[in-house]
């Protein structure tokens, strides 16, 4: 009687309920990863092979011609290394910055405190299309066209992310910084020394959002980099797809490549990333 009863238990309704709930994950992680998984086999394909019906996950011969080629006959390690600095240097200085700002905002008092806080939250209300055109005047009057400077300051700062490190930064205990002060401390050494310790998964989930952002940035690299060798990424896949050779293998492999530095940063900081999201519901 006690074994039917445990039994009973064990397929009980919750059972029932978490098995559903992780079929319907599992179809939704099939459904998200096969593409990946065909752009991956589709790089090691032949060039007639891709046209083939029926369509096969795994290649029928393994060929890395499509990477031999893209090496090649392309810039593609320029463009990876392009990519990689401007990302890099722009997700470094963005960080930074949005802290700065965030601590501004969340721990002194200054004139018009508020009425800031709320511009720079009206930001996120434009679209980045109605900045185009006076942003790329503002370029032409730096001369910074075809520069990376035009890829890396621009935006640098996004309004969401200043939010989030003032969300976070409000919850550091003024007695820390007060006592900072009394020990001679100056703002700086306030900030470099006692908040950015306490606030590093806001720093790490601000540093995947704009690293993210930079490196799959298309629309305004386009507009401002004309030079082929300063290409990003992004500009430079899409400038493979030719009207007359279009070479789907290589653009696969690419495209592969071009996704395993995103793969690397989320594997690398995932637990930043939970503790970030996680504790900045938790004070939302």
């Amino acid at each position: 009687m006690q074994t039917k009863v445990k039994r009973a238990n064990i397929m009980g309704p919750g059972r029932v309920n978490l098995m559903f709930m992780n079929s319907v994950v599992l179809v939704g992680v099939l459904l998200t990863a096969i593409p990946f998984i065909y752009m991956i086999t589709a790089s090691f394909r032949q060039q007639g092979e891709l046209y083939s019906l029926p369509v096969t996950i795994m290649p029928r011969e393994w060929h890395g011609h499509n990477y031999v080629k893209l090496f090649g006959d392309t810039n593609f390690v320029i463009w990876y290394g392009n990519t990689i600095f401007t990302a890099g240097l722009r997700t470094v200085l963005g960080v930074y910055f949005a802290a700065l700002a965030g601590a501004a905002f969340a721990k002194y008092n200054f004139r018009f405190k508020r009425f800031f806080f709320f511009l720079v939250l009206a930001t996120l209300t434009l679209p980045f299309q109605v900045l185009l055109v006076p942003l790329f005047l503002m370029m032409v009057d730096f001369g910074w066209v075809d520069t990376y400077w035009a890829v890396i300051v621009p935006g640098i700062v996004g309004a969401f992310n200043i939010f989030l490190m003032r969300q976070y930064i409000e919850a550091v205990p003024d007695e820390l910084m007060d006592a900072a002060r009394i020990d001679g401390a100056s703002e700086f050494g306030i900030f470099h020394r006692i908040i950015i310790p306490l606030v590093r998964p806001a720093l790490g989930v601000v540093a995947i959002l704009t690293f993210v952002n930079t490196w799959n940035d298309f629309l305004w690299p386009l507009i401002v980099l004309h030079d082929d060798t300063k290409y990003l990424l992004s500009i430079g896949i899409a400038t493979m797809d030719g009207p007359y050779d279009v070479e789907i293998g290589a653009i696969m492999a690419a495209s592969f490549l071009s996704t395993l530095p995103i793969l690397i940063v989320f594997v690398l900081m995932q637990r930043q990333i939970i503790a970030g999201l996680t504790q900045g519901a938790i004070r939302g």
